[in-house]
């Protein structure tokens, strides 16, 4: 009967000291936490420490699109600020399905090593517009903050077809007019790529099916190119960062013909290739445009509760 008993007690015993240890809990940030304070995904992908005490950590935050909308100058103007860590390049590890299957760790080895206390930023553009992309950024991290910048969608059109032209004329290619191109048989051409990126309503309804709209901060870049600061102070607050960026931070450098910028009295600018002047359109043109983008434009308005100098 003692030997019983005694087993008994080692058992009890035993069980006690499992139950006392502690336990490894995912805490989930509330709303008024800093954004580098997500759920496990964030937390847990990352790679060993550099001996200086930076690590490489999954993005805090994602500069989502639009292309052709400003997301190289907000990113460039969201580095002036010493608490923000950016990846140089575009990823497109959510959107080019040769890269998602090379999986998180191998997303996370892609971003710059940042300290603890700083938020690490990744852009590419052509997230905004990839169908599968909302779906893997929630699995990823659910409660990520995204920024969105757009500008008016006609001029995002005629921002596309530049960039295009230019990189055809580097190659000693040609490429034709953009009447060419939106127009056929006097109506506008539908099934060019750049009219249907500059679509934001149907994009965006595919968004907030997973993310609400809190969670993501549009920026009017048709405001940032006119009058930087103002634009960034907003990002600044949504993504809980104290107020770093000054207006001192931004000149107009009258030859580019846009905002420069001024860090720690060193003077730069964005590439060469950013700020080309677009082609002009008769007016023909221009009025199918306005009549085409006139209702997606409103529908997108009453969608994100905000309105923007595109009508």
């Amino acid at each position: 009967m003692k030997y019983i008993l005694d087993v008994m007690a080692s058992i009890l015993l035993g069980m006690c000291l499992i139950f006392s240890q502690p336990k490894l809990v995912t805490t989930y940030p509330t709303s008024n936490e800093k954004a580098y304070a997500s759920p496990s995904p964030i937390n847990e992908q990352r790679t060993a420490p550099h001996p200086n005490g930076t690590q490489q950590y999954l993005p805090h935050t994602i500069i989502i699109g639009v292309r052709k909308g400003g997301t190289r100058a907000l990113l460039e103007m969201l580095s002036l600020h010493p608490d923000i860590s950016s990846a140089e390049s575009e990823i497109h590890f959510f959107d080019w399905e040769d890269q998602y299957k090379k999986g998180l760790q191998w997303y996370v080895g892609q971003m710059p090593f940042s300290f603890p206390h700083q938020l690490t930023v990744e852009k590419t553009p052509a997230y905004f517009t990839s169908l599968n992309v909302p779906e893997r950024i929630y699995n990823m991290n659910s409660t990520i903050k995204l920024l969105l910048i757009l500008r008016d969608p006609i001029e995002r059109v005629l921002s596309d077809y530049t960039q295009v032209f230019y990189n055809h004329l580097q190659k000693n290619k040609s490429y034709p007019p953009v009447e060419d191109l939106l127009l056929r048989n006097s109506e506008l051409n539908t099934d060019y790529k750049a009219i249907n990126r500059s679509l934001y309503y149907s994009f965006m309804e595919n968004w907030l099916t997973y993310f609400p709209l809190h969670n993501i901060h549009i920026v009017d870049g048709d405001y940032l190119i006119r009058n930087p600061f103002p634009e960034i102070q907003k990002v600044e607050k949504f993504l809980n960062l104290s107020p770093q960026i000054n207006a001192s931070n931004f000149y107009f450098n009258r030859t580019k013909g846009f905002y420069c910028l001024r860090d720690s009295g060193r003077e730069r600018c964005l590439h060469e290739s950013k700020g080309r002047a677009h082609p002009r359109i008769n007016s023909f043109l221009l009025d199918k445009l306005r009549e085409y983008f006139h209702e997606p434009n409103k529908k997108f308005f009453q969608l994100v509760g905000r309105t923007f100098d595109w009508l």
